[in-house]
């Protein structure tokens, strides 16, 4: 195994090493089984939320009076890291997409709101997700097209959404929808209930991801209680741009995390595959690729512990968290494709980690933000656009 320093070494107190620990029994007793039936399978229980709430996973840095769990970012990325050894980003993104879907409930929600849905959230009884993107629109949250108008006490939904994480089988749905006029200022946030009558729900079929349901979302004259508007009406923008920050330093997190794994099985690898009459990473060209990896996480892990603590302080460097998402993503690209390269044909067979992990790595790279629109909105921050 790779012997460089863990995600979180820098900060790790005693609390964390025993966080850590806890982690990894659940990871390797229950996780680790079954993973590759899950992935195959293209699904995996749903009582597995239960599970983790039960471990104190769901619950992480939510507030405790709705059943949230005490605990830094630090704990999370610890989370992140042990979980990762899975190698398995659609389980990641499934069992977690509450972490997208209900901050904006916690933030907006009325009183009454929050104290019905997030400890049925939080207990992994019902699944949160998050539905912005649109079919014509991707990126753009300004222009979004689904609408909500407003009819006595309620709002009534007609549109689309698409690539929805857990749009198949949440049943608590963050909506952005306009509700004013053109761009930003027209965005509200809705809560929209999974038993609306109106909302059908189309599978989507993907590259990666296997075992994360993933769906197209269609609204018809769906009526929505206003008592389920989060946050101000025409206020809903700020209220996922707040929210996309902590879903691209978890995207960060999963991707160095990720690498890891790949090192880890491209070393394994190297040290115990023969060619030529010797260890493969006997080799040159070998250890030189497993040194080009162990660079790259080395300083994307700086990098995370540099922004984790600045967030963690109260900070809200934006160019910076989208500089790191994308230099993460692309140091989980190179290692997956290096790990990918050494294990030859073995890493182009199913079963391996390296394998499932190639094929995952460009929802990283368009996740939360693609490339191009993540480095655009740091040139604008930084003023240079």
């Amino acid at each position: 195994m790779y012997q460089g320093l863990p995600l979180s070494a820098a900060h790790e107190m005693q609390e964390h090493r025993a966080w850590r620990a806890t982690v990894r029994r659940f990871v390797d007793k229950e996780l680790l089984p079954n993973i590759d039936a899950w992935d195959e399978a293209e699904e995996f229980p749903r009582a597995l939320y239960g599970r983790i709430a039960e471990l104190g996973l769901l619950g992480m840095g939510f507030p405790e009076e709705y059943g949230g769990t005490p605990g830094d970012l630090f704990h999370l990325m610890i989370a992140v890291e042990e979980l990762a050894r899975t190698a398995s980003g659609g389980l990641l993104a499934s069992l977690f997409s509450h972490t997208i879907g209900a901050p904006p409930i916690v933030i907006g929600g009325s009183p009454e709101l929050k104290a019905r849905v997030l400890p049925q959230i939080l207990s992994g009884k019902k699944i949160s997700a998050l539905a912005v993107t649109e079919p014509a629109g991707g990126s753009d949250v300004a222009n979004l097209a689904l609408r909500a108008e407003r009819d006595g006490d309620h709002y009534v939904l007609n549109g689309s959404k698409t690539f929805i994480t857990s749009g198949m089988r949440a049943d608590y749905i963050t909506v952005a929808a306009r509700t004013g006029g053109p761009g930003a200022s027209g965005v509200s946030a809705l809560l929209v209930e999974g038993d609306t009558p109106g909302l059908t729900r189309t599978p989507l079929k993907k590259m990666g991801w296997w075992c994360s349901d993933t769906a197209q979302l269609h609204f018809d004259n769906c009526r929505v209680p206003l008592a389920n508007l989060l946050g101000q009406e025409n206020g809903g923008f700020f209220l996922f741009m707040s929210n996309f920050n902590r879903e691209r330093l978890s995207l960060a997190w999963q991707a160095y995390a990720f690498s890891r794994v790949c090192l880890d099985e491209a070393a394994e690898w190297a040290s115990t595959r023969t060619t030529f009459g010797k260890r493969l990473v006997g080799h040159q060209v070998v250890r030189h690729k497993l040194v080009a990896m162990a660079t790259r996480i080395e300083a994307t892990r700086a990098l995370i512990e540099d922004m984790t603590l600045r967030i963690e302080r109260g900070e809200s460097p934006v160019a910076q968290i989208c500089m790191l998402k994308n230099f993460a993503a692309q140091t989980m690209q190179f290692c997956a494709d290096s790990a990918v390269q050494i294990l030859g044909g073995m890493g182009y067979m199913r079963g391996t980690k390296s394998e499932r992990i190639y094929r995952e790595v460009k929802v990283n790279m368009i996740g939360g933000g693609a490339e191009e629109v993540l480095a655009e909105l740091a040139a604008r921050q930084l003023g240079w656009a």
